[in-house]
């Protein structure tokens, strides 16, 4: 009898088990969306599965007995879609548009989301616009993004400081301290996301380790609005900054202009230990230095028009002016013997100015040649002229020697300039894409160290101290890859060939150092998503850090008469091969990475018993290799209260030569933990607070051994007079826990010092947006004739 009922059944069982249908959800730019989520609801309204659109906006519906059935499409960007749908008809895949709605888009535009965190197959997208964050600048932006560390104020990324900056895809040409007063001075609600990229494409050049591209906003409202803003920052001195941004598009133009204004001052304690082993002494260099910038100014300007519905082109220019910095150090250094008693002492009294005029103009145009594909053409300009002036005097009082003086001046002049064109070639369709291109760059340095110092009382210039150096690099490169998107799985491979021709000019002694070289730059990347949207990830990229310009230079640049830096015109280029696993399922992001670099160079410092002189220079170390687990996830505890949690554990290994030829081994477990919550205490003024903790356990680089540290911080922001007027709070490192402490303790190296960069401070910012703030106005750009036949 079961068996009949079951032979009478079966026919019905099977036509209950619906066969899968696939769908794709694209906006009206034809572009795919990720991460959209797609509800499905039976005839009774009751919720019966959801899926979210993997990386190239594909869904799979399977597994649902009903016939009947309502989708509900949803996405922060965009309208929610309802769809009613006959599976037993429904024979081809779905293709669902999504558009944009006036009131939605209204509310995205003035109400704060907390960061969102999208995992691609070869990025991580961290999304902070209209997010509490975005009333910070773009450093601390950058500090509070997942995977990245700022470390006694170098960024690096799952512990490498081999990184690349970039501004739109476009690199950023500056290091260091320069870096970070761009940065600072730029606003961070200019902002619209910060993507990590620790396996760049084919399509990036192959510098550094990773990419950090900063992803500004594009001007989407029609008309004219602007927005005025001011922040004033109290840390051991006053800075502030000041500015207008102005937005202007109609039809097929649009325009965005802005400059800001900052001046302030700049304060940093340390303290120098250098212990002797030798003649048994110990010196200690108290620096507490202070530097005046009287005009920070920040300049951007972007024109994009469309000359047609195929034609795109747009035209960029940046520019960062910093006329005088100023300042004077007074040091004071006292030497002990080995009874611990001060024996000698001098005093180093540091009087320096110093100017940054950086320029960066960029031309681009697109193409569309058909439906599928596209064909886009680069230009881009960046120069970097500095100059620093000092004046050095050190009054000297050792034992067994009468008290004299002693007084050197310096002046160096470094101009950098760099141009690249890049034509790029994309075709895609509904499984497979296809990227090519080819760039040439060309870049000249031209460093002057001019020396003088004093005899019988005046001032002589100094040839065997000054230096010229001269440097010129050509870069040319081809690349190409291949993506495919079949469904659940998601494949790209990609090879980049780079040749490069090099060659340095050292004046004193004079040396002639050049190099030429081809490279192949392999990536590969594989993608899984199951039908629950669990992401497997596996990527491998081989990259290259080619020495910073500054690094090359191998003039010794005094900062007192015991202690130079010293750049290595013979640096070679480090090579790098990243390994990442990463996992994502319902915002938790997991990454568990290797990272192999060879001949990496870096700063170290080394002390010399003969000359009691405490040398800094960039060299390189044998070889680096690390391997950790990193962890993101946002929790969204109630509609008003949410936590954000980011992990980094990893194990660092550094192998270095010491000043005594022997090979040693640097090593620690390094734990940076990034924890904030965010409360909304008023929905209707968008007012809300933040409050977040940092920690950075013991960590190393090269010779050096970095203790740990830690900053808490508080964010909080209002609107006021309808949304128009906004309001920040900000309160960084609250409990002034940042400091570190930076050693070298080998052989017969033993030194170390602890730098505070003023990182606790508060700061109040207005922002004030006037004109067409919303779209409602926003017109419908007519198709041309072009498009009309594609």
């Amino acid at each position: 009898m079961y068996k009949f009922l079951i032979l009478l059944f079966f026919p019905a069982l099977l036509f209950s088990q619906k066969s899968k249908i696939e769908g794709t959800i694209t906006n009206i730019q034809k572009e795919k969306l990720p991460l959209v989520s797609v509800e499905v609801y039976n005839s009774q309204n009751i919720l019966l599965k959801t899926v979210t659109t993997n990386e190239n906006g594909n869904f799979v519906l399977e597994g649902i007995t009903e016939n009947n059935v309502k989708l509900i499409i949803k996405d922060l960007e965009y309208a929610q879609l309802e769809k009613n749908l006959n599976l037993d008809e429904q024979k081809e895949s779905l293709q669902i548009i999504l558009r944009k709605d006036i009131q939605e888009i209204q509310e995205v535009v003035m109400t704060k989301q907390k960061p969102l965190v999208k995992r691609k197959i070869d990025r991580l997208e961290f999304n902070v616009e209209n997010s509490n964050i975005s009333s910070l600048n773009a450093w601390e932006i950058l500090k509070k993004t997942p995977g990245v560390t700022a470390g006694n104020d170098v960024l690096a990324i799952k512990g490498s400081q081999s990184i690349v900056v970039t501004i739109n895809d476009k690199r950023v040409m500056l290091t260091g301290d320069e870096l970070k007063n761009l940065l600072e001075n730029t606003q961070g609600d200019e902002v619209k996301s910060v993507e990590v990229i620790t396996n760049p494409p084919a399509k990036y050049e192959a510098s550094g380790s990773a990419v950090l591209n900063i992803v500004m906003k594009k001007n989407k409202i029609e008309g004219y609005r602007g927005v005025l803003s001011s922040k004033y920052i109290q840390s051991q001195y006053a800075k502030g900054v000041a500015g207008i941004s102005q937005y202007y598009k109609k039809n097929k133009l649009s325009v965005m202009g802005s400059y800001y204004f900052g001046s302030g001052t700049y304060y940093r304690e340390g303290t120098d230990y250098v212990n002797y082993a030798e003649d048994q002494t110990r010196w200690i260099s108290t620096m507490n230095r202070k530097d005046k910038n009287a005009s920070q100014n920040t300049v951007n300007f972007n024109l994009e028009y469309e000359i047609d519905s195929l034609t795109n082109v747009s035209l960029n220019y940046s520019g960062f002016f910093s006329p005088k910095s100023y300042g004077t150090y007074n040091v004071p250094t006292l030497i002990y013997n080995d009874q611990n008693e001060v024996e000698s002492n001098y005093t180093t009294i540091n009087d320096h100015h110093s100017r940054s005029i950086n320029n960066s103009l960029s031309f681009q145009a697109d193409r569309k040649l058909n439906a599928k594909s596209k064909l886009t053409w680069t230009n881009y300009f960046a120069g970097n002229n500095a100059q620093k002036y000092q004046d050095v005097l050190t009054y000297l009082d050792f034992v067994n020697q009468s008290p004299t003086k002693n007084n050197f001046v310096t002046n160096n002049k470094s101009d950098v300039k760099l141009y690249s064109t890049q034509a790029d070639y994309q075709w895609k369709n509904e499984k497979w894409e296809l990227e090519s291109g080819g760039k040439y760059s060309f870049v000249t340095t031209n460093s002057r160290l001019d020396f003088s110092d004093t005899e019988n009382g005046e001032l002589q210039y100094r040839s065997d101290k000054s230096n010229v150096f001269d440097y010129k690099e050509h870069n040319f490169a081809l690349y190409t890859s291949l993506a495919y998107n079949p469904g659940k799985w998601n494949f790209k491979a990609g090879l980049r060939a780079e040749k490069t021709d090099l060659e340095g000019v050292v004046s004193e002694p004079f040396e002639v150092n050049k190099n030429n070289y081809w490279k192949l730059f392999p990536t590969l990347y594989a993608q899984y998503t199951t039908t629950n949207n669990q992401q497997f990830g596996l990527s491998y990229g081989k990259r290259i850090s080619r020495p910073s310009y500054s690094w090359l230079n191998p003039a010794k640049s005094y900062y007192n008469l015991f202690s130079y830096f010293q750049g290595d015109p013979k640096l070679k280029a480090t090579i790098i091969h990243n390994l990442n696993f990463t996992y994502t399922w319902k915002e938790w992001n997991l990454d568990f990475y290797y990272r192999k670099e060879i001949f990496p160079s870096m700063e170290i410092s080394y002390q010399e018993p003969s000359t009691n002189n405490l040398i800094y220079n960039f060299t390189n170390i044998e070889k680096g290799q690390a391997f950790g687990l990193s962890v993101y996830k946002n929790f969204q505890i109630k509609p008003w209260w949410s936590l954000s949690l980011s992990e980094n554990l990893e194990h660092n290994e550094n192998y270095f030569i010491g000043v005594d030829d022997v090979l040693y081994k640097n090593k620690v477990w390094n734990w940076v933990s990034d924890i904030s919550t965010s409360f909304t205490l008023d929905k209707n003024s968008d007012w809300k607070l933040e409050l977040g903790h940092r920690y950075n356990s013991p960590s190393i680089q090269g010779t050096f051994r970095i203790s740990s540290s830690s900053s808490a911080y508080l964010v909080m922001n209002k609107k006021f007079f309808d949304k128009k007027l906004e309001a920040s709070l900000v309160f960084n490192d609250i409990f002034r826990t940042s400091g570190e402490k930076v050693s070298t303790k080998y052989a017969n190296q033993d030194n170390y010092f602890i730098d505070y960069r003023d990182t606790q401070s508060v700061s109040v910012s207005v922002k004030f947006n006037f004109g067409n703030q919303s779209v409602k106005n926003a017109k419908a750009i007519k198709k041309a004739d072009e498009q009309g036949r594609m």
